[in-house]
C-alpha cells in the first residue's frame, strides 16, 4: 500500500526518545530528559513583540515563495555582517527550519544513484533524506583522535564519478566538532576542479565556545560558488517551535528549482513567524543570545568534568553546539540497548550513538537546567557502578 520511497525511511531516533520522556513525564514518573536538541530559553522578547506587532497589523496573508523583502533583506545583511558572505536576496529562502531546507535541496539535487558524503557521527537526518530521493549515504567514520572531523586525504579517497553533494555540520549535531578555516581550506583543495556541492549546515553557528566558526561559503571563491549556506533561529535564537530555516546559495538553476519544489509543497513560510525572525536576524537580541551561551558553557564544563570522572565513560569537551557524545564502550557497545536500561532503570533520557552512525557511544543534551543536569549525572554514576 505505502510507496517504496517511505518505507525506505527509519523514524528518527532522537525524536522517538525525547517524545517517550516527554510522554513518560506526563505520565507522573521523575523523568530528566537529557535528549532534546531545544533550547530550554524562552524566545526573546524582541522576537515575540514583533510577531505580535505583526498579528495587529494583519500581517497574516501569503508571502511570496522565498520570504517577504524584509526578511530576505534582513538575512542577507546577516549574513554580510556575521559571515562576511555577500548574497543577494534573490539567492535567499527561508524554509520550514533548516530541516526543510536540507530536504528540498537534496531533493533537488540528488537522483537515483548519486553519492551524498556524510561524515559519521551525524545529524540523523543526512542519511535518511539521501535515500528518501533514491541516492546513496556514503558515510565517512571518525573518531576522537581527529576531533570527529573528516580529513583532506579521507574526503579525496571518498569521491567517485557519483559524488554529487558533501554535508558539513559546523558547530555539529552530535559531537560539538568546529571545523576552523584551515580545516575548511584543506577540504576546499580536494574539491577544486569537481562539481560536488556542500550543503553546510550551520544551524548552531552561535553556540559556539571556541571563537574558531568560519562559514564555509567564505573561505575562498570556489567554495562560495559550491557551497549551499543552511542556517536557521531554532537553536541560536531560541525559536524551535516557530520553524524560521534558510538556505543561501549563489546557484540560480538549484534556487529556482528550490522555489518550484517549495511551490508544490509547503509554499511560504508562516508570515508572522517571518516578521518575528527579523530583529533576531538584525542583531537585537544578540546579547540574550550571549547570555544563553554562558549558561551552555557552565553546564558544558560541569558536564565535562562530571561524566570523565565516571569510570568507562569519556568525552571531547566540545567546542559548540549543546551535547556531549559520550564513548561508553568500556562499559556497552550496544548503545541502544544502554540508553533503553538507562531509561527505564533511572528515569534519564538520552540518545543512543548508533542513532548518529557511531555504536559505543551516546549523546546527552545540555540544553536544559544545571540542576537537572546534576541530578542526572548523580543518577548515571550510579547507574553504571550497577550495570
Amino acid at each position: 500500500m505505502l510507496s517504496k520511497r517511505v518505507q525506505t525511511l527509519s523514524e528518527s531516533i532522537t525524536i522517538a526518545i525525547s517524545s517517550l520522556a516527554k510522554e513518560m513525564k506526563a505520565n507522573g514518573e521523575d523523568v530528566i530528559s537529557l535528549s532534546a536538541g531545544e533550547p530550554d530559553f524562552d524566545t526573546p522578547k524582541a522576537i515575540k513583540d514583533a510577531a505580535i506587532e505583526a498579528m495587529r497589523k494583519g500581517c497574516g496573508k501569503y508571502t511570496p515563495i522565498p520570504g517577504t523583502n524584509e526578511v530576505l533583506k534582513a538575512i542577507a545583511i546577516k549574513l554580510k555582517r556575521d559571515n562576511n558572505l555577500e548574497y543577494k536576496p534573490s539567492q535567499i529562502i527561508t524554509n520550514v527550519g533548516a530541516k526543510h531546507s536540507l530536504f528540498n535541496i537534496i531533493q533537488c539535487l540528488i537522483d537515483e544513484g548519486d553519492e551524498v558524503l556524510i561524515p559519521a557521527p551525524y545529524w540523523v537526518s543526512y542519511p535518511e533524506m539521501t535515500k528518501y530521493a533514491s541516492g546513496i549515504p556514503v558515510i565517512l567514520n571518525t573518531d576522537e583522535s581527529n576531533g570527529f572531523k573528516i580529513t583532506a586525504k579521507q574526503l579525496k579517497k571518498a569521491i567517485t564519478t557519483k559524488t554529487k553533494l558533501l554535508m558539513l555540520n559546523s558547530p555539529s549535531n552530535p559531537c560539538g566538532t568546529v571545523y576552523t578555516k584551515e580545516d575548511l581550506l584543506e577540504l576546499a583543495e580536494v574539491l577544486k576542479g569537481t562539481n560536488i556541492f556542500i550543503a553546510s549546515d550551520e544551524i548552531y553557528e552561535k553556540v559556539n565556545y571556541s571563537g574558531n566558526f568560519c562559514a564555509t561559503a567564505s573561505v575562498s571563491k570556489d567554495m562560495f560558488k559550491r557551497t549551499i549556506t543552511i542556517n536557521g533561529l531554532s537553536k541560536c535564537g531560541a525559536m524551535p517551535g516557530w520553524r524560521f530555516g534558510y538556505m543561501a546559495s549563489a546557484n540560480d538553476e538549484l534556487n529556482k528549482a528550490v522555489r518550484k519544489l517549495q511551490s508544490q509543497s509547503t509554499s511560504n513560510i508562516s508570515s508572522i513567524t517571518q516578521a518575528g525572525a527579523i530583529p533576531a536576524l538584525l542583531g537585537e537580541v544578540d546579547d540574550e543570545i550571549e547570555n544563553m551561551l554562558k549558561s551552555y558553557r557552565e553546564r558544558r564544563d560541569y558536564l565535562f568534568k562530571e561524566l570523565n570522572n565516571i569510570k568507562g565513560l569519556k568525552t571531547l569537551n566540545p567546542d559548540g553546539a549543546f551535547y556531549l557524545f559520550i564513548n561508553c564502550k568500556e562499559i556497552e557497545e550496544d548503545s541502544m540497548k544502554f540508553c533503553k536500561r538507562m531509561l527505564e532503570e533511572i528515569k534519564v533520557a538520552t540518545v543512543p550513538g548508533v542513532a548518529f552512525g557511531l555504536e559505543g557511544y551516546f549523546r546527552v543534551s545540555f540544553a536544559t537546567d544545571l540542576e537537572s543536569i546534576k541530578i542526572a549525572t548523580q543518577r548515571l554514576q550510579k547507574f553504571i557502578n550497577n550495570y
